[in-house]
């Protein structure tokens, strides 16, 4: 057990003294928890978050311009022909790996248990994200003859529960030597103040950092360094809830190849042009994204020949080359801080529900990895062909407006 003579004077240098009010009320086991945890956390970044994001200035001077970008459905079918054909060959070498970030929960929906565990009703059967996702990799690994290796980043809440619901499906006839679990790292959450909450009174709140945090979980879990012994030169990113994604697409990977860049984005197009989609752009003559509160009248409306140069979004599906992925692995990306409302343990040891936002949580988040490459490959797909992604019980993102749109896909398909 750590020493706590050393936690306490950590927790005063900081001023987070109220995280050890309970210490008497515990028993060995909390204590041993709680001392842990303590342990495990830097004080000083956390401090040094809480007071470099306390304004967020909008940056002045910057130079903004458009990102080149293709529109799927309008290449020619004789050169999609050809970009299916390349994309083909470069895949049937063995060389490409899939990562999902499945850290969730399903809470948001109504379920409990990891999202990816979230099951819809697909007649003739009820299949989860996971299976669905696994079923997508068979059916690419049957196709181009291969044996993709499958990256799954956790959290440290469902990590236990995603791998043993794996087992007990058999890995849905998945070889098992090719899934690999790895934890996404996490940061506690601090009031407006830049106290530390408490989730209870043996438990500092922690919550996910991002998934900008995924280059840096990949590589302190070993994955990286797992996938150049496979010999593996591409990886495509993408969230369990999308039950649309293409996994392994021969036209993505040809055209990013053919670009000549180190990675990609599939987008979609921003039909309102004023919700609060950030888009893709350049800043500074790097690739970025623009936030919404910077989006004005001018930049959203402004096009060529009608062909709209800011109005494409990311969906969280991107292509990164090994060394680009390594690249990123060993950099620190900007934090960004998101207001949310949290429970809560205050000092007299009661649960506090807050009426209104009550803390900050700081994530990293995987576009601005971006603006560390000269350029990237932008893939304009149909929404309704490859973007159905599951976040709200009811609504356009629902499971029933997404198990709609999948069984018309594979419809479609057959």
């Amino acid at each position: 057990m750590p020493d706590l003579a050393c936690i306490q004077e950590l927790l005063k240098k900081y001023s987070q003294e109220h995280l050890l009010y309970f210490w008497e009320d515990l028993n060995d086991e909390e204590k041993s928890k709680l001392l842990n945890q303590l342990s495990s956390i830097d004080f000083e970044k956390i401090d040094s978050l809480y007071n470099s994001l306390k304004t967020i200035p909008i940056p002045q001077g910057e130079k903004l311009e458009s990102l080149d970008y293709f529109i799927k459905s309008e290449i020619s079918v004789k050169e999609r022909r050809r970009l299916e054909n390349q994309g083909t060959e470069i895949l049937k070498q063995g060389q490409y790996a899939v990562v999902t970030m499945a850290g969730g929960q399903g809470t948001r929906l109504g379920h409990k248990g990891p999202k990816g565990t979230f099951e819809l009703n697909l007649s003739p059967k009820k299949s989860s994200l996971f299976e669905i996702l696994a079923d997508k990799i068979k059916q690419a690994n049957k196709r181009y003859n291969i044996q993709i290796p499958w990256y799954i980043m956790t959290s440290e809440t469902n990590n236990k529960d995603t791998i043993s619901y794996f087992e007990s499906k058999n890995y849905f006839g998945y070889d098992k030597n090719n899934i690999n679990f790895f934890i996404q790292n996490k940061l506690p959450l601090v009031d407006t103040s830049g106290n530390i909450l408490l989730r209870e009174p043996y438990q500092v709140y922690e919550a996910s950092n991002g998934n900008g945090n995924l280059f840096e979980s990949l590589a302190t879990n070993n994955m990286v360094l797992d996938m150049k012994k496979r010999g593996i030169k591409w990886i495509f990113v993408s969230g369990i809830d999308n039950i649309l994604v293409k996994v392994a697409d021969p036209i993505f990977l040809a055209l990013t190849i053919n670009n000549s860049t180190e990675i990609g984005a599939k987008t979609i197009f921003k039909k309102d042009p004023y919700s609060k989609d950030w888009v893709f752009c350049k800043k500074d003559s790097k690739p970025a994204m623009l936030g919404y509160e910077r989006i004005t009248e001018e930049i959203t409306n402004a096009n060529i020949d009608g062909r709209f140069l800011y109005r494409e979004i990311n969906i969280l599906c991107h292509l990164f080359s090994i060394d680009a992925l390594e690249k990123i692995s060993n950099i620190d990306l900007p934090y960004h801080r998101a207001t949310k409302k949290n429970t809560y343990i205050n000092n007299e040891g009661m649960k506090i529900v807050p009426e209104k936002p009550n803390s900050y949580k700081f994530e990293t988040f995987i576009f601005d990895s971006f603006r560390f490459f000269d350029n990237i490959t932008l893939l304009r797909v149909q929404e309704e062909k490859e973007f159905a992604p599951i976040k709200d019980p009811v609504g356009i993102y629902s499971p029933d407006t997404a198990t709609k749109l999948y069984l018309k896909e594979e419809f479609n398909s057959k």
